[in-house]
């Protein structure tokens, strides 16, 4: 996918993240994803602006991290950390009095930001160095997965916009095949298994 496809599809993806955050009306204390509530996990997902802000205030010296797959290789032991958790509660909480309202003003402040970048800018994640370019594709699919977690919280239909389900399901195969699960992936895509426990 070009750089210019990728902020498109990031950009559509967040968007149709905050459409989906305004449904949230009262329920900010119901139940959301695992151990999350709503609220927490609105503010997980808001990260996936955040850490691209933060990032990118970090310039990093060299690629360390070549592509969206490899990051999710890198980071896998830290995503299933018990301080992952606590971060999207705390991040739940500082969204405020008026949680849709702050979600709304982070997104307003990070779009604009990667519409000015042309993808080749270095900056420290987690991980490494990475390109823009190369991490930006990890936000979106954390957009796409997240809003879909929050649309099945509501009780809203799961339309992921074309271009970035086509990103985040690109990614999803990679790794799939990366990881030794191309199989199973495949089964459950052609609808021989609904067990996915083994991803």
């Amino acid at each position: 996918m070009s750089w210019d496809d990728s902020r498109a599809s990031f950009t559509e993806a967040a968007h149709w993240f905050l459409s989906t955050v305004d449904r949230v009306d009262a329920r900010w204390a119901e139940p959301g994803l695992g151990e999350w509530d709503v609220r927490a996990l609105v503010g997980h997902t808001s990260r996936s602006f955040l850490t691209v802000e933060s990032y990118l205030a970090r310039p990093a010296a060299t690629v360390e991290v070549a592509s969206p797959a490899e990051y999710y290789a890198a980071t896998r032991a830290a995503a299933s950390s018990p301080a992952v958790a606590e971060r999207g509660r705390e991040a739940g909480t500082a969204l405020g009095d008026a949680p849709a309202a702050a979600v709304h003003e982070i997104a307003a402040r990070v779009l604009p930001v990667v519409a000015g970048c042309d993808g080749s800018e270095l900056l420290t994640t987690i991980a490494g160095g990475m390109r823009l370019a190369d991490y930006l594709p990890t936000r979106t699919f954390e957009l796409v997965v997240h809003t879909l977690d929050l649309a099945r919280a509501l009780g809203e239909p799961l339309q992921v916009p074309a271009l970035p389900a086509a990103e985040a399901l690109s990614l999803v195969a990679e790794l799939a095949v990366t990881g030794g699960h191309a199989g199973a992936l495949l089964l459950a895509a052609t609808g021989r298994t609904t067990d996915l426990s083994v991803l």
